[in-house]
């Protein structure tokens, strides 16, 4: 059983494969988290909880001498029970007040797991692969309600946490702050890991010591944005991709969050994730309900590569869905840098025929196929073809790539409009905007308001008619600006702080409505290339565009922190053209083939204006990504020398059978005096012997990851070579 109720002594027991979670209800009817870590065998953990003085200014709960919720650590924390650090949930009442106090109602342990209603969410393929626990709490003064649900993944060592908040009062109130997790650490020694950046330097590795106080990473734009990821772990000080205690916390979620470490005075550690509270507030009249997305809690005593495991796992098979989440993903050609703008049917027929014969698989027409789009400041909305540029239209075009043996793939950005578009002339109040106040453009354009079911009704028409006009295989969906002015003609005055989170549910209902109806289509995310890289996208799309910067050296940075939490197969990768349009650097093609063959391998330049032996390359390349992107796309992936740490970087993926081995390394720069380069590979079995391809070089498993592979002096800046092994069997 993934999950015990002990009734002796109201002690409730989490158990995965390796892990366990326990709380317990003490006498008050408050649940007090006991302990977080390696599997034990114990049901009579409740000493950890104990009375203590700790001075006259702490509030004592229910006049209970020295018994002190501030010091004492809590499951879901509601404010000012006499707990005066962060809440996890706080409530106006119809007084006024902002006071609530749940306590133990009831309890329901099951087999299997329930759907979020609107939210994306993992999911169970087999009921008796989980177990799942509602725990319900109630404020008997407010008449309100808590349903905190856990669920166990015993095989995927993970545990998955959310709650719903119900008014049961006949008075409505204001959910001023809904957070889906809270653990409470009885230490703080603690390390902080974030992925944090910036538009063309998505999710870079940041680590930094706790510090009294709070810190916290949020996102405040709409969506969870390039600045942050909805991720954090707290990690122990001698954590390393190997070794050490790693506390993962992930939500699954696309829009504003925030998660937030508190440290008092008293030197615990607070860990919460949710919904941003800032400009949030939920009217909850009497008999609603509000959910909250889902957290994706993983614990791993074998360093990050222990909890990133566990995350690429989960993701892979129980988070992405659909035709696409077991097949081999298509190598595709993007005519973006190649044309931007200015195409016809003529020249993208070229690079496409070209594409064609150096076997790439999805040709993928990008921005500018519709309304009156020749540049950036009209259109959006008018998503019909410009039959001025694609004579014959996208079934012709589409049918004509079909024949040369591709695919064929389309850029669409349903959730923005330009003022200068017929959709904007008929519905000018469609967009987000405030009565009176100047209507902030960004990129020349607008945000469709998706809190109204008119407009989600009609972004689904819109993009249901081009689907089936032509045999489309593929969708690119790009959001290239942030929620600002927020306002919402269709909202009333109680509900226009609820528009952030309406806008992802209204995003969230499309995206369901469109991947289900056309099942077969592979779709992509993108927003300004990795500024929406979260696991609530991936739930209907099953890969994302990791940045709009293809340069290869800024890309490994990117790429290696985007697997701290992502496997490869969601990562979109491209090989562009020198010089790089993001920075203007010159790297080989072979070392861009290296850095964008580690995910799922693209090409976004003009074919044509390569030369026979550019060509002759990229034919090679394509053929050895489709004899390899097995071992890529669903191997087991392992980070061995850090962008972050040095001028050498190198992972190494193994394959579903273990069989296959494939080892990248990069050197950024040459450096002036020779230093022996020893490469270490992780995940072989020590006492197999594997042949290194194309040579006659044989290696033990454990000579490679122990003594490992001397590479030779390279004297070349942005050098990178790929190593293939294969187990003798």
């Amino acid at each position: 059983m993934g999950i015990i109720f002990n009734e002796d002594n109201s002690l409730v027991h989490i158990k995965s494969k390796n892990t366990s979670y326990i709380f317990k209800i003490i006498e008050t009817g408050h649940l007090i988290n006991l302990y977080w870590g390696r599997k034990i065998n114990s049901n009579k953990i409740n000493y950890v909880v104990k009375k203590r003085a700790c001075g006259s200014f702490l509030a004592d709960l229910d006049n209970i001498d020295a018994l002190h919720l501030e010091v004492i650590a809590q499951e879901y924390p509601s404010y000012g029970n006499p707990d005066l650090r962060s809440p996890a949930i706080q409530v106006k009442l119809a007084n006024g007040t902002t006071v609530t106090d749940f306590r133990y109602e009831s309890h329901e342990i099951y087999r299997g797991k329930k759907k979020l209603e609107g939210l994306p969410a993992t999911y169970a393929e087999k009921e008796d692969e989980v177990e799942s626990l509602e725990i319900t709490l109630k404020d008997e003064v407010a008449n309100l309600r808590v349903i905190l649900s856990y669920t166990v993944f015993e095989n995927y060592d993970s545990i998955t946490r959310s709650c719903k908040v119900i008014n049961d009062s006949n008075d409505e109130v204001d959910i001023l702050r809904a957070l889906s997790a809270n653990v409470d650490f009885t230490h703080s020694e603690f390390d902080l890991i974030q992925l944090s950046g910036s538009w063309a330097r998505e999710r870079h590795i940041v680590r930094t010591t706790l510090r009294s106080g709070r810190q916290c990473i949020e996102s405040r734009r709409g969506a969870s944005s390039h600045a942050q990821n909805p991720f954090i772990a707290l990690v122990s000080k001698d954590a390393t991709e190997d070794k050490g205690e790693v506390y993962g916390f992930n939500l699954i979620y696309s829009g504003n969050f925030l998660a937030s470490v508190e440290v008092d005075m008293h030197s615990n550690a607070r860990t919460q994730i949710g919904i941003n509270p800032f400009d949030f507030t939920w009217n909850l009249e009497s008999g609603q309900s509000f959910q909250t997305p889902e957290v994706v809690m993983v614990y791993s005593p074998n360093g990050l590569t222990g909890m990133s495991h566990i995350y690429h796992d989960l993701y892979r098979e129980r988070l992405c869905r659909g035709a696409h989440r077991d097949k081999e993903r298509p190598i595709l050609i993007n005519n973006w840098e190649a044309t931007y703008f200015d195409f016809n049917n003529e020249k993208i027929k070229e690079i496409a025929k070209e594409s064609s014969k150096l076997g790439i698989e999805l040709f993928v027409l990008d921005d500018g196929w519709f309304g009156e789009r020749n540049n950036d400041d009209c259109s959006l909305g008018d998503w019909f073809v410009n039959e001025e540029k694609l004579k014959g239209g996208l079934n012709s075009l589409a049918t004509d790539i079909n024949k040369m043996g591709m695919q064929f793939g389309l850029w669409f950005e349903p959730e923005m409009i330009s003022p200068k578009s017929k959709l904007y002339e008929e519905h000018p109040d469609w967009c987000i905007h405030i009565d009176g106040r100047i209507r902030s453009e960004a990129r020349k354009q607008l945000i469709l308001d998706l809190s109204r079911d008119e407009v989600c009704e009609a972004v689904i028409k819109m993009l249901t008619d081009v689907l089936k006009s032509a045999p489309i295989s593929y969708v690119k969906w790009d959001m290239n600006r942030h929620l600002t002015d927020l306002g919402s003609a269709y909202l009333n005055s109680k509900e226009q702080k609820e528009l952030s989170h309406r806008y992802v549910l209204g995003l969230y209902y499309i995206l369901e409505k469109l991947t289900q109806r056309f099942k077969n289509v592979l779709f992509e995310s993108c927003s300004s290339g990795g500024g929406r890289y979260d696991a609530g996208m991936l739930y209907y799309m099953p890969q994302t565009w990791a940045s709009d910067n293809t340069d290869a050296i800024c890309r490994l940075k990117i790429q290696y922190g985007t697997s701290i939490l992502f496997p490869a197969i969601t990562m979109g990768s491209h090989v562009s053209i020198v010089p790089n349009h993001q920075v203007g650097r010159i790297t080989p093609l072979k070392t861009r083939f290296a850095v964008a063959s580690s995910g799922n391998l693209g090409y976004e330049l003009d074919l044509n204006k390569l030369n026979d032996e550019e060509k002759e390359e990229i034919k090679k390349q394509v053929a050895w990504y489709k004899q390899y992107r097995d071992v890529i796309q669903k191997g087991t992936f392992y980070r061995t020398k850090s962008p972050f740490n040095g001028n050498d970087i190198s992972w190494n993926f193994i394959s579903e059978d273990e069989n296959t081995v494939i080892c990248y390394f990069h050197q950024i720069l040459v450096e002036p005096i020779y230093r022996n380069l020893i490469l270490k590979l992780k995940g072989l079995q020590e006492d197999a012997l594997y042949n290194l391809v194309g040579t006659d070089k044989v290696f033990s498993g454990s000579e490679l990851m122990y003594a490992g592979l001397m590479i030779p002096k390279i004297e070349e800046d942005f050098y990178s070579n790929i190593y293939v092994f294969k187990k003798s069997v």
